[in-house]
């Protein structure tokens, strides 16, 4: 039996088969535990802080949020109806889409996994899950995890060696969920558009940081040193650069190098709290960027290739025009550029492609409202970075070129469910007035009851 035929038993619809598998997959994670804190040691050497925090903080509260709201979110919701179509009720049924696909990245390949299949799961649909080739040995944890809970033909993980994106985008799917670059985005959208298929694309972007100058300095630049370096800056919604209002520029550049030093000590290449980049490919890629603003450093811009190590790098740059500012940097390094007129800067922005995530630090409310309204991006925060994607209320996801759709909370549960329309009429009643033929005085007499 294949998944499509399974999901055709009709069991995923079953409310008490869906808790049972989410309570099934939060145990089996419990019990690979040691080995997804030595996954992700091995492919992106990540501190046991970031892994619970990032990772299995995530999934678990994610997990949680779906088993204790399902039966409210799964609820068939009534409507009213107007006047004119009584006796009626209308009904929205929550109704899985079927086989989803869930394409993962590299950078939290466990919660970028997990957290769009609780949502799958919760929704009753059947899913296959294809981790990210640049860390095969989180791949390899992953799909041992949901071979052990789940059976194949219900949810099934491929491994990048079993088979290619393109192979696996060939096949009939439902849904696609996608994590990844925009350009690979474009991809998953022109291959669902030919089949009509529906999708989520969760990309990414330069997400910029403002600082006013009515701020806590020292507090903004801990946020931002955190966010920006957290995960080696391999992080979807991570601060790409900074914008900071000239009279505190400096101020802000002297607590940037004194809270990197104070999180991971002069040597930072020892830390155990700093990551490394994801690969070769990755790693030659930021370096290049070092390479061409060379003369803008004004701290960092150490690497060494045998242990993929990039040191946190501050870049005073003039403009947009800069070599780190032509795509999204994903990555250690931070440029930081001044303004005087907020403005100016909104205006500038607007000029851009919508990020995933915007920042703004500043005590005045009056300003950072402006910057909220004035701009569109994905979601943010004020006076905090990336702690936005924590909150199960408030949906995650882009808009324009970084992303399409939401997710997190009820809003996973909402993205893998079609809302099925139903109107309900009594079998006893019908109105004449609705059948041709139709006078001129019914035609009058319906308009003054439709127009107002």
């Amino acid at each position: 039996m294949d998944l499509k035929e399974f999901f055709n038993t009709n069991r995923t619809k079953d409310l008490n088969f869906r808790l049972k598998q989410l309570k099934s997959l939060k145990q089996t994670i419990k019990h690979y535990e040691p080995e997804i804190f030595q996954a992700l040691k091995e492919d992106l050497r990540k501190s046991n802080f970031e892994i619970v925090t990032t990772e299995l903080g995530l999934i678990f509260q994610e997990l949680d949020c779906a088993i204790k709201n399902l039966k409210k979110w799964a609820k068939t919701e009534r409507v009213s109806t107007p006047v004119y179509l009584k006796p009626s009720n209308g009904y929205i049924l929550k109704e899985p889409y079927g086989v989803v696909l869930i394409i993962t990245p590299f950078n939290y390949p466990f919660q970028l996994s997990f957290v769009p299949l609780i949502g799958a799961i919760a929704a009753g649909n059947c899913a296959v899950v294809k981790p990210s080739k640049r860390t095969p040995r989180c791949a390899e944890v992953i799909c041992k995890i949901i071979a052990q809970t789940f059976s194949s033909n219900y949810v099934r993980c491929v491994l990048p060696s079993e088979l290619t994106s393109a192979e696996i985008l060939s096949k009939d799917f439902d849904y696609i969920f996608f994590t990844g670059s925009t350009q690979t985005g474009k991809l998953i959208a022109e291959t669902a558009a030919k089949k009509l298929i529906p999708y989520t694309l969760e990309l990414g972007g330069k997400s910029p940081v403002i600082v006013d100058k009515n701020v806590n300095i020292e507090q903004a630049a801990r946020k931002i040193a955190w966010g920006k370096f957290l995960n080696a800056g391999q992080t979807c919604v991570a601060p790409d650069y900074v914008l900071v209002h000239e009279d505190v520029k400096q101020d802000l550049i002297d607590n940037l190098i004194k809270s990197i030093k104070s999180f991971y000590g002069v040597f930072i290449q020892e830390s155990k709290d700093y990551g490394r980049i994801i690969d070769t490919e990755g790693f030659r890629r930021l370096k290049e960027i070092i390479i061409q603003e060379s003369k803008n450093i004004i701290y960092g811009g150490d690497y060494h290739e045998c242990g993929l190590y990039i040191e946190p790098t501050l870049l005073e740059i003039g403009s947009f025009d800069s070599p780190s500012m032509q795509e999204e940097i994903f990555g250690p390094i931070l440029p930081i550029m001044t303004y005087n007129n907020i403005d100016d800067v909104i205006n500038s922005l607007k000029d851009k492609p919508k990020p995933l995530a915007l920042y703004v630090f500043s005590k005045d409310k009056e300003f950072y409202w402006k910057v909220l309204n004035s701009l569109s991006f994905g979601g943010g925060a004020v006076n905090e970075t990336i702690q936005q994607t924590a909150v199960h209320g408030l949906p995650f996801g882009g808009v324009g070129f970084s992303g399409v759709g939401k997710y997190h909370g009820k809003y996973t549960f909402d993205t893998f469910t079609h809302l099925k329309s139903v109107l309900v009429k009594n079998s006893d009643f019908d109105m004449d007035i609705m059948y041709p033929p139709y006078s001129y005085d019914t035609v009058k007499n319906v308009r003054k009851f439709l127009v107002k």
